[in-house]
């Protein structure tokens, strides 16, 4: 019978306050800790790629074509309307470009730089870039411009994520 200790009222009371403490901030916590990696924990769904139309509609001069990608950046959901150039060569090759200017981020057109009806051109800075996306030498782009991933199947011309163009500068 002789082993029993004592717990003084103070200490009884510092165990109770800090086992009630703990439980609060774990019940506060807890929540905190799910809404911030519950975007991880999600699946990302397949099939990122738009269909823009026949590859048949698309020629050496280039068409530009506006789609609707839906967006998720953690809980915002929304709809984005994007715009590509796209042209298909000789040998039936598809080109999807992005229209955004490598210099500052302006939208490129294709025809409408004063002398230069087959290029692509932008007119905040006169940017120029060849019909395969490559920036002109001499002009403001330091970089070609991006294009979109391309995938033809079952007739249709798919539009995927945009990636760096690997041609470099050329000469105008």
């Amino acid at each position: 019978m002789g082993d029993k200790r004592e717990i003084s009222r103070r200490t009884f009371l510092n165990y109770a306050l800090m086992g009630t403490g703990g439980f609060l901030a774990a019940g506060m916590i807890t929540p905190m800790i799910r809404f911030a990696v519950d975007p991880l924990l999600q699946g990302h769904a397949g099939g990122d790629k738009v269909a823009v139309g026949s590859p048949d509609e698309f020629s050496a001069v280039p068409k530009r074509v506006e789609f609707k990608v839906h967006t998720k950046d953690g809980w915002y959901e929304s709809e984005s309307t994007l715009t590509a150039w796209v042209t298909k060569n000789d040998k039936g090759e598809i080109l999807a470009l992005s229209p955004i200017c490598k210099h500052l981020g302006c939208t490129v057109d294709w025809g409408t730089g004063p002398g230069q009806p087959n290029e692509y051109f932008c007119p905040c800075h006169m940017g120029r870039y060849s019909i395969n996306g490559e920036h002109i030498l001499g002009t403001p782009p330091t970089a070609s411009l991006d294009e979109y991933e391309t995938e033809v199947k079952e007739g249709k011309l798919y539009l995927g994520k945009v990636k760096a163009n690997p041609r470099p500068g050329v000469n105008g």
